[in-house]
Formats: C-alpha cells, sequence, structure tokens
C-alpha cells in the first residue's frame, strides 16, 4: 500500500510540474513563486518582485516586471550572470549579495546602484521582508574548494510568517540541517558541484521544511534524478511535500 502511495503522489508531482507559478497563502497576502531557469526564480508578495539569482537572459525575466529587491548568492556565472543582470530595470532596484559578489558588480552596473553585501550570519529588514545570509560550502571545506565558505551565501526570507530557505551552492553541511521551521526551501542538487540526490534527501529530512522545491539539478551529463530525490523524501516522511517543476 505504501509503495502504491508513492506511485500516486510521484504521478501527481509529474503532472504539477507543468505548472509553473504556484501560490501561497502568507498572514500578508499571496506569495507567487515563478521558476524561471536552473537555479534562478523569482517570487512575487505584496506587490513587490524578487529575483533570485537571475540567469539565462533577460527575456526570462520579461513576466515578473521590474525588480525591486533581487538576491545573489555567489560568484559564478549561473548565480552572477553579468549579461542578464544589465538588461533587467535596476533602477531603484536593491541588490543584497555577498562581498565577493559586490566587488564584481560595482565593476558593470552603474554608480547610484543600491548593493547591499551581507555576510554569513548577518540579517536586514527591507520592506516588511527579513534577509538572513547562512552559509553554503562544499565539503570538505578546504583552501581550494569551489565554493569555500564565507564566499557566497544562502539565504533564509522572512516574510508574512512564511520561511524560505534558499540553499545557494552548497552541500549538506549542518548549518544547513539545523534549520528550523521552514516553510518552503530551495535544494540544489548537481553532483559534483554541489549535493547529490541522497545528500539532499537526507538534508530535506533532517530540517522537515513543509514545502521543496528541488532545483539546481544540471549536472555534468545530464540532470539528477529529481523523481527519485521526491521518493527519497516522501518514503521517509510524507508530511514533507516535493513539488517537481520545470527548471529547463
Amino acid at each position: 500500500m505504501k509503495q502504491v502511495c508513492l506511485l500516486l503522489m510521484l504521478l501527481i508531482l509529474a503532472i504539477s510540474g507543468r505548472a509553473q507559478t504556484d501560490a501561497i497563502t502568507t498572514s500578508k497576502g499571496i506569495l507567487e513563486i515563478h521558476p524561471v531557469y536552473h537555479g534562478s526564480f523569482w517570487m512575487n508578495w505584496n506587490n513587490v518582485n524578487i529575483a533570485v539569482d537571475p540567469y539565462g537572459g533577460a527575456e526570462r525575466y520579461k513576466e515578473m516586471g521590474k525588480a525591486n529587491l533581487v538576491l545573489i548568492t555567489d560568484i559564478h556565472g549561473d548565480h552572477l550572470d553579468s549579461s542578464t543582470l544589465v538588461k533587467l530595470d535596476l533602477t531603484n532596484t536593491v541588490l543584497v549579495v555577498p562581498k565577493a559578489v559586490k566587488e564584481r558588480l560595482v565593476k558593470f552596473l552603474p554608480q547610484d546602484q543600491k548593493i547591499l553585501d551581507l555576510a554569513n550570519g548577518d540579517s536586514l529588514e527591507w520592506n516588511g521582508i527579513r534577509v538572513h545570509a547562512i552559509p553554503m560550502y562544499n565539503l570538505p571545506d578546504t583552501l581550494g574548494s569551489r565554493h569555500p565558505r564565507g564566499r557566497g551565501n544562502g539565504y533564509v526570507l522572512t516574510l508574512g510568517g512564511k520561511r524560505i530557505y534558499i540553499s545557494g551552492d552548497t552541500e549538506d553541511i549542518p548549518e544547513m540541517r539545523n534549520l528550523k521551521r521552514i516553510d518552503i526551501a530551495f535544494l540544489c542538487m548537481n553532483k559534483p558541484y554541489t549535493m547529490d540526490i541522497h545528500q539532499a534527501a537526507s538534508a530535506a529530512l533532517a530540517f522537515q521544511p513543509a514545502i521543496v522545491y528541488p532545483f539546481h539539478f544540471r549536472q555534468p551529463g545530464g540532470f539528477s534524478d529529481v523523481k527519485e530525490f521526491a521518493r527519497l523524501v516522501m518514503e521517509g516522511n510524507t508530511a514533507i511535500e516535493v513539488r517537481l517543476r520545470s527548471w529547463y
């Protein structure tokens, strides 16, 4: 019976994956989530457009309209995409980024562009949204790793009573496993750059987000098996909802 239930849930996930806009009720209005491409997505809440790691061309963000808040997680081109950023309307837009990203942004964005840098552990409040930067890094954390600790940021956003975790490029690190009260999580899974599906599923079962989106799952030779990730999570805890969406 358990296997039949899992198969039915996976079928529902496959069908719902065709929809690219999700609406989630918060204490202060509807939060809309729009997957875009790879690790890139945007959200709308209280008439605020929040773009995360805009990548793959500004035309992918045309539906969003003007960005009010942009979050960038790291310096790599699939997160800090200058060719996309320079074609977005960023007038009066606030960019929240790690210091290493800010050092690059100031070289090609206008001098009056508002850029706020956060270190791991720092937080800020903006228009009713709390942004908290948390570590993202590879294991083992050694000199020369693709994602050394302290360079990039994962983020936890708090808005309308909901807590949203954006992993950035990370492995199965203690700081992620120790997260509490996460309503929505975006988890990367593309070895050898970040986690594999087993690590990501184990992490999800540890911090138990109410909803998890597997994203950023392109890897050498193809894509991570996100359906198997969903099966692993649902087999471990049916209370966690896995949402498969079209990211490529």
